[in-house]
């Protein structure tokens, strides 16, 4: 089985017919087709349309064939709806011809959410060889592990041989430094083959700094009554926002339809200018969910600053609305602090009793949820959450951003007692949440993920200042000789430096927390998700001296109703507390000496488990 998703621009082969060529450049007047096939280069002027589209089809050009459009200038760009762009975003593109990739696990039909254990990886740092091929040999060890989902970070092309993914300019060209189209639907063909969902991150509030030329010929793509920090905003509301919308419509259809990802996971979507009804957002979910080919679970993932629980919402059958979850960064951000202390930036929110403010956060998913927020100036931030289902809130104690927006780019395992931090992580992988580790977290990495990028001239030098004046509010950093030890986000060192060391996994202390992961992904996989398979809702919680405990109720597909009791020690001396109903599921660090009957005691650091079954 091949697959393609047909779009009304790009180059689009029609077999034995050759190629269409089509372009919206409402500014050019006319434009001119660069084409470099088996014969050589040759140009060809383009017909325009009254709207502004540009078209030229070639009979003889083939996939693999490259091409350019030359404005009127003379300027030669790139096609911005290219497949594939090896020679980087400023380069000629090459003709893709998706039908050519015969998918090996044809008959996938993804995983309900209920079953969702997200794995986060950076493409270009999870391996030493940093390609798709190298990921893909990773993949066994990641199902075996637990692992049902891995979730790509951005891939659309970006600028250089590094970069995080978010200065992506050309959105549908997977990065060549990575590999090629067909590496990548290897990637996913072979993730399908283990049982696991691939999900993308994708990037729609804003285009990188270098190798958009959109603003030569489509300003239309921007409205400049919205200003951001990258420039003018992409123009989902002003004049011609339609032809814009379309393209980040097909954007998202394209990698669920012609890549076979299980789902998306939505950049920031709180920094999208949109004022307009309906709102991008929930047009693309709607998009998502309506598109051919969805017999089998699609899933769509938020990141969201402002809390907005009205796009977790579900229907009477228990479906998504709007969006599948939402990253919780309530979670992460209590969390942080109980672990570490930190308090600087947005962690003051969370400075007041973190232990009760993260066992408040397994109970019921965002900790803001109408109240005042102090980091943002007092004013009301969120909205209500406990209707929801807990499986909306993506948990996590890191990610990519929360570590390599860090100055040194430490991990929690660096920074934390790291008996405290399984601790923490068993809680979070043992919860009803949908929870998310980030790459090599399972075995207590501490490999640093910091910033890291490839620009040159000027652009790379802002791109440093900037980085290192932005940590010169925090008090570590106020010192200028302590800003200069802030890397250089374009040094090709701080990429390697980021790369997994694998190695550390020889390590007693990593094989430690390596075991310990893989045993409660295993409780979850095995006697968890069942149990919660048609739902869940939080029954009762507690804090106090650190011991934090929470019951929560379960659903089975069968009717079978459950209850979930979890109990966890950040305290500073042992604790103990009335044993709860039904069969122990799980222990870490128990406290050794009798115990009175009926009670169970934990070691700082101690967790515990029991599943009972409901009366009816």
């Amino acid at each position: 089985m091949s697959t393609v998703h047909a779009m009304p621009f790009g180059a689009h082969c029609l077999g034995a017919r050759g190629v269409r060529f089509r372009l919206w450049a409402p500014e050019m007047s006319s434009l001119v087709l660069v084409h470099s096939g088996a014969d050589g280069a040759s140009e060809y002027p383009m017909a325009r349309s009254a709207e502004g589209w540009h078209e030229a089809t070639l009979p003889h050009a083939r996939a693999g064939d490259g091409y350019q459009y030359r404005l009127t200038d003379g300027l030669l760009v790139p096609d911005p709806a290219s497949r594939y762009n090896p020679h980087d975003v400023h380069g000629p593109s090459v003709v893709v011809d998706p039908s050519a990739y015969e998918w090996q696990c044809a008959q996938w039909r993804g995983r309900p959410w209920s079953e969702a254990v997200v794995y986060e990886l950076h493409v270009g740092t999870f391996t030493p060889e940093g390609s798709f091929d190298a990921a893909r040999d990773r993949l066994p060890y990641l199902a075996d592990l637990g692992v049902t989902a891995i979730e790509l970070m951005p891939l659309a092309d970006f600028p250089g041989r590094r970069n995080w993914g978010y200065d992506g300019v050309l959105l549908f060209a997977p990065d060549a430094s990575y590999g090629t189209p067909e590496q990548l639907k290897a990637l996913v063909d072979a993730a399908h083959a283990l049982g696991m969902m691939v999900l993308l991150d994708v990037v729609y509030n804003h285009f990188g700094p270098d190798g958009n030329y959109l603003h030569a010929y489509c300003p239309q793509f921007f409205n400049p009554a919205h200003q951001t920090p990258w420039g003018a905003a992409i123009n989902f509301d002003g004049p011609d926002a339609r032809t814009i919308r379309d393209f980040f419509h097909h954007n998202a259809l394209y990698w669920i339809e012609e890549y076979r990802f299980d789902g998306l996971r939505v950049d920031a979507i709180h920094a999208i200018c949109d004022e307009s009804r309906p709102w991008i957002i929930p047009e693309i979910c709607e998009a998502v969910w309506a598109g051919p080919g969805r017999e089998r679970h699609v899933h769509v993932v938020l990141e969201n600053d402002r809390n907005q629980a009205h796009l977790l919402e579900r229907n009477a059958q228990g479906q998504p609305l709007v969006a599948t979850a939402q990253w919780n960064d309530d979670l992460h951000h209590a969390a942080h602090v109980m672990l570490s202390g930190e308090t600087d930036g947005y962690y003051a929110d969370f400075a007041q009793r973190p232990a009760e403010q993260f066992a408040l956060a397994l109970a019921q998913g965002f900790l803001y949820t109408g109240q005042p927020s102090p980091f943002r100036g007092g004013k009301p931030h969120g909205e209500p959450c406990a209707h929801l289902p807990l499986q909306a809130f993506v948990s996590y104690l890191q990610t990519h951003d929360q570590v390599g927006n860090r100055a040194l780019g430490e991990r929690i395992d660096a920074l934390a007692t790291p008996m405290l931090v399984q601790a923490a992580r068993a809680c979070v992988l043992m919860s009803p949440h949908t929870p998310m580790l980030f790459m090599g977290e399972e075995f207590g990495c501490t490999t640093p993920f910091q910033f890291f990028c490839d620009f040159s001239g000027d652009l790379a030098a802002a791109v440093a200042a900037g980085r290192r004046a932005e940590f010169g509010r925090f008090a570590a950093f106020a010192d200028p000789a302590a800003r200069a030890r802030i890397p250089d986000p374009n040094d090709e060192e701080t990429f390697m430096h980021s790369k997994l060391r694998w190695s550390d996994m020889d390590q007693a202390q990593h094989q430690q927390a390596l075991a310990h992961t893989r045993r409660q992904l295993a409780v979850r996989r095995e006697q968890l998700m069942p149990c919660w398979a048609a739902g869940c809702s939080s029954l009762d919680w507690s804090s106090e001296n650190g011991l934090l405990q929470w019951t929560w109720q379960l659903r089975a597909r069968d009717g079978q109703r459950s209850r979930l009791h979890l109990a966890a020690n950040f305290g500073g001396i042992a604790a103990r507390f009335p044993r709860p109903p039904g069969h122990e599921i799980y222990r870490l660090r128990p406290q050794t000496e009798a115990m009175p009957a009926g009670h169970i005691g934990l070691a700082r650091g101690g967790v515990w488990a029991s599943l009972d079954k409901a009366e009816e």
